[in-house]
C-alpha cells in the first residue's frame, strides 16, 4: 500500500517535472550560450600583465605599499575573496588583496570536496516550498558546470550512490534525484539512474546486504578545494591585482565625506607578519570577505554593529581507501540525528563527513572526539559487518568553520539556507557572507555589483564565467603520458603534476631534479608512499608570493 502510494506520488511529481523540463532546459541552453560567449570575450578583451613571470611576494607588498589608491581592497584570502579580487581586476579595477595567513588556510581548504547544488537544500526547497533554497541550488548547479569547465584539471565529475533499505524509498529517492537532474537542465553532468541490489554490491562491495533493495547513482563535481582557491589567486594575480598573503589588517582607515559629514572606510592598516612592517593599504571600496571571521572586521568598523554570522563546524575524517571503491561516492541522506553524511574516495584514501554544529570561531579549529565517532557510526551503519571500522583507522580529521547567515527564526544551524548576503554598511565598508563554495564566483559577481553600484567605480559587468583558471587552458587528460615520456618521471608522479598544475606542470618538470637512477630520470620522491617529489619544496622556499601552505 506504501508502495502505491509512493509510487504515485512520484506520478505527480514527474508529470510536474516534465512540464517544467523546456522551459528550464531553453534556460539552461541560454545561460550556458552566454557563457561561451562571455569566455570568447574574455579571452580576447583581457590582458595578463604577468603573463610570462608571476611577481615576487617582496614586489607585490611593494606595490601595496606605493599605490596611492586601489579601486578595490579585498580583506580575506579565501574562495570568496580570490574570487571577488579576481572579478574586480577583470572588470579593469585597480585591485589589491590582502590575507593575514596562507590562501585556502582556512575554510576553503576544509570542505568535503565537492561541487554541488545540494541535493538535501533541493529536498528541503521542495517540500517546504521555499522559493529561496529552489533558487541557490539551481544557481550552484550552474556555477558547478562553470567551475568543471574552467579549471578542469582540479576537478571532474564524480558518481555518488545512494543505498535504498525500504522498497517505498525507492521511488522517492527517485523523483527527489530525477528533479535534481532536471533543475540543472543541459548542465546535467551524466543521467542518474537506478541500480538493482547486485549491481549495486558490485560497484561498492563494502555495501551493508542485508536489507538492501537495490541504488539510485547521481553525479555531482569533485574538486581540489585548496588548490582551487590558489588557482583563483594565481589567474588574479597574472591580471595584475596587488596580492600578499602573511599580511593583516591592523585597523580600517577612515576619512570624513565632505558631503554627508560622516566617516568613511577608506582603506586599512596592514602589517607583514613575516617582518612586522606595517603599512597603508588606500581604496575606494574595501571588501570584508574574511569568512567565519566576517564579524571582527563589521566590530572593527563599528563596535556597535550586530553579529551577522552564525558559525557552524563541519568535520571530517580521512580514513584507508579500502573503506570505498576508487570511484564511486557514498550519500547517507537521512543520519541519526537528521543529518547528511558523505563517504568520498579521495587521493586513493576516503572521506567521511560532515557534521553540522555550532561552534566558536578561532584560527584553527579542533574536531572534537564525539564529532569524529559520529562519522564513525554512521559509517559502521551503512558497511558491510565484515568491514570493521575501528577508531584506529581514522588517519586525519579536520574541522572547518562554516559561515551561515543567521536565520533569527531558526533554532539550529541544520535549518539554515547556505545563502549568501551582500551588506554595505553606513561607513561604506562592504560585507559579503554565506554561501557556499560552489558559488564562490557569483558570490563575487554580486559584491562587486554592489561595490561598483556603491562606490562608482566604473569597470564594465563581470567577466569572470567562462575564464579559464590557472593551469586549466594547456591541460589534457592526457598531458601526463607527455610528462612521461619527455621528462622521465614515474608514471604516478606525472599524473599527480598534471592534477595539481595542470599546464603549468610542465614548467615543475623541468625544475626535478635528476634521481641518479635509470628510472625514473628526474623527481625523487620525498616519501615512497606519495608522488611528492623535491622540487614542489624548492618551490616552496622560492621568494614568490605564495607562501608554504599554497604550493603543497
Amino acid at each position: 500500500m506504501a508502495f502505491r502510494k509512493a509510487l504515485k506520488g512520484t506520478v505527480i511529481i514527474g508529470t510536474g517535472a516534465a512540464a517544467a523540463l523546456l522551459g528550464l532546459s531553453q534556460l539552461s541552453e541560454y545561460r550556458k550560450t552566454q557563457a561561451r560567449l562571455a569566455y570568447v570575450a574574455a579571452e580576447g578583451e583581457l590582458q595578463q600583465p604577468f603573463k610570462d613571470e608571476l611577481p615576487t611576494r617582496q614586489a607585490q607588498l611593494s606595490t601595496l605599499q606605493n599605490t596611492e589608491e586601489f579601486d578595490v581592497l579585498v580583506i580575506g584570502g579565501g574562495a570568496t575573496g580570490s574570487g571577488c579580487a579576481l572579478d574586480a581586476v577583470t572588470r579593469n579595477l585597480k585591485t589589491a588583496l590582502v590575507e593575514r595567513n596562507d590562501f585556502s588556510s582556512g575554510t576553503s581548504s576544509r570542505s568535503t570536496k565537492l561541487i554541488h547544488g545540494g541535493v538535501r537544500y533541493l529536498q528541503k526547497a521542495i517540500m517546504k516550498l521555499d522559493y529561496e533554497q529552489y533558487m541557490m541550488v539551481k544557481e550552484a548547479l550552474h556555477e558547478r558546470s562553470n567551475l568543471l569547465d574552467i579549471a578542469p584539471h582540479l576537478s571532474a565529475p564524480l558518481p555518488i550512490m545512494l543505498p535504498v533499505y525500504k522498497w517505498w524509498q525507492l521511488p522517492y529517492y527517485w523523483a527527489g534525484i530525477k528533479m535534481y537532474d532536471l533543475v540543472a537542465g543541459v548542465q546535467c553532468l551524466k543521467s542518474s539512474y537506478v541500480l538493482s541490489k547486485k549491481k549495486a554490491l558490485e560497484l561498492f562491495p563494502m555495501l551493508k546486504k542485508d536489507k538492501l533493495v537495490g541504488a539510485i547513482v547521481y553525479y555531482d563535481g569533485q574538486h581540489n578545494d585548496a588548490r582551487m582557491n590558489l588557482a583563483i589567486a594565481l589567474t588574479a594575480a597574472r591580471h595584475g591585482a596587488a596580492m600578499a598573503n602573511y599580511t593583516e589588517v591592523v585597523h580600517l582607515l577612515k576619512k570624513t565625506d565632505a558631503g554627508t559629514g560622516k566617516e568613511k572606510v577608506c582603506g586599512a592598516r596592514c602589517r607583514d607578519v613575516v617582518t612586522g612592517n606595517e603599512f597603508d593599504v588606500r581604496a575606494k571600496c574595501v571588501i570584508n570577505a574574511t569568512g567565519p571571521f566576517t564579524d571582527s572586521l563589521r566590530k572593527m568598523d563599528d563596535v556597535k554593529n550586530a553579529n551577522i554570522c552564525q558559525p557552524s563546524a563541519g568535520v571530517h575524517i580521512v580514513i584507508p581507501g579500502y573503506y570505498s571503491p576508487d570511484n564511486m561516492g557514498l550519500l547517507d541522506p537521512a543520519t541519526s540525528d537528521g543529518r547528511v553524511i558523505f563517504f568520498l574516495p579521495w587521493e586513493k584514501m576516503t572521506i567521511a563527513g560532515t557534521t553540522d554544529t555550532p561552534t566558536e570561531v578561532t584560527a584553527h579549529p579542533i574536531p572534537m572526539e564525539e564529532d569524529i565517532n559520529f562519522i564513525l557510526n554512521e559509517v559502521r551503519n551503512y558497511l558491510s559487518p565484515d568491514v570493521e571500522v575501528r577508531r584506529g583507522d581514522v588517519l586525519a580529521a579536520w574541522s572547518g568553520i562554516r559561515p551561515l547567515v543567521t536565520d533569527p527564526n531558526s533554532k539550529d544551524t541544520q535549518s539554515i539556507c547556505r545563502n549568501h548576503i551582500v551588506h554595505i554598511s553606513d561607513s561604506g565598508l562592504l560585507h559579503t557572507c554565506g554561501g557556499k563554495w560552489t558559488t564562490y564566483r557569483s558570490m563575487a559577481e554580486e559584491t562587486l555589483d554592489a561595490a561598483v553600484s556603491a562606490h562608482g567605480l566604473g569597470g564594465g559587468p563581470s567577466k569572470t564565467v567562462g575564464l579559464m583558471l590557472e593551469g586549466g587552458k594547456d591541460w589534457s587528460p592526457t598531458m601526463y603520458i607527455r610528462l612521461v615520456q619527455d621528462y622521465g618521471l614515474e608514471n604516478e608522479v606525472a599524473q599527480h603534476l598534471a592534477a595539481t598544475y595542470g599546464g603549468k606542470a610542465f614548467e615543475v618538470a623541468k625544475m626535478a631534479r635528476v634521481t641518479g637512477k635509470r628510472w625514473p630520470i628526474v623527481g625523487k620522491r620525498l616519501v615512497s608512499e606519495f608522488p611528492y617529489i623535491e622540487t614542489i619544496v624548492l618551490l616552496i622556499l622560492q621568494p614568490t608570493y605564495i607562501l608554504p601552505q599554497s604550493l603543497g
